[in-house]
């Protein structure tokens, strides 16, 4: 049951992401069969969706950077400070 759920809502997202045959030819090149509606129709339209997509990826890289190692062993990072309230409430 799950897996027909999972393959339907698949299904459904890949054929409402796709541009209809109308959308598609008013695609500039390199951008049709993306998404409906008018694509970029000048240059700020394009440098604003590059420095778009620049911030999300740095803004991923980083998020994953500080995920996996995440350099919090100094004494004074409250991490710390919730740790030790903890190991002295359970102590007492």
């Amino acid at each position: 049951m799950k897996s027909k759920c999972i393959t339907l809502i698949a299904l459904l997202v890949s054929t409402i992401t796709l541009a209809c045959p109308v959308c598609d030819a008013e695609q500039p090149k390199g951008l049709e069969n993306i998404t409906h509606g008018e694509g970029p129709e000048g240059n700020i339209d394009y440098i604003i969706m590059y420095s778009a997509i620049i911030i999300v990826g740095y803004t991923l890289i980083m998020s994953l950077k500080y995920l996996i190692k995440p350099k919090e062993e100094e004494s004074s990072h409250i991490k710390n400070l919730v740790i030790n309230e903890n190991d002295n409430f359970s102590k007492s």
